[in-house]
């Protein structure tokens, strides 16, 4: 079996779902030379947001780490569909929102969702710089949102 991020993401079970249209006024995904730059990626699964609400009030830091981790498979969509993620080269930048409730403090964690899939598909270079920053709203009340530069072959 291949050793490719295809095989990495069949392994845990996961499959990257068709790229998620645009909500407003954008395109999923640019590349500008050797690097691609992913919009931000809500946690949509077949049309649908997964889940509403703030991280810390109604949605847990566990709930919201899984819903990192499928905000980051739509954004590897994104990727797949533009270059094909067999050139990808390096996890450059990820960038993670929490929609987060009065007091929440953990967004690293709920980010790790991302970046550990990242990590675990792309081994050392999925490991990449990051912010994990917590706001008031997000893009249609979703708990999470995450955004993504990738460099290429």
């Amino acid at each position: 079996m291949s050793n490719g991020p295809h095989a990495k993401l069949a392994e845990l079970g996961l499959e990257l779902p068709e790229v998620v249209p645009p909500v407003a006024s954008y395109v999923p995904a640019v590349q500008s030379g050797q690097h691609v730059y992913v919009s931000g990626q809500l946690p949509i699964a077949e049309g649908k947001l997964l889940a509403t609400g703030k991280v810390g009030a109604g949605i847990s830091a566990d709930q919201a780490k899984d819903l990192a981790q499928r905000c980051a498979l739509n954004a590897l969509a994104a990727v797949d569909s533009l270059v094909g993620l067999e050139n990808v080269v390096k996890v450059v930048k990820v960038t993670g929102f929490v929609a987060s409730a009065p007091g929440f403090t953990g967004q690293p964690a709920v980010i790790n969702g991302a970046s550990d899939l990242f990590g675990t598909v792309f081994g050392e270079a999925g490991r990449h710089a990051r912010s994990a920053v917590g706001v008031a709203e997000l893009p249609l009340d979703a708990p999470v949102e995450i955004e993504l530069i990738v460099e290429v072959a």
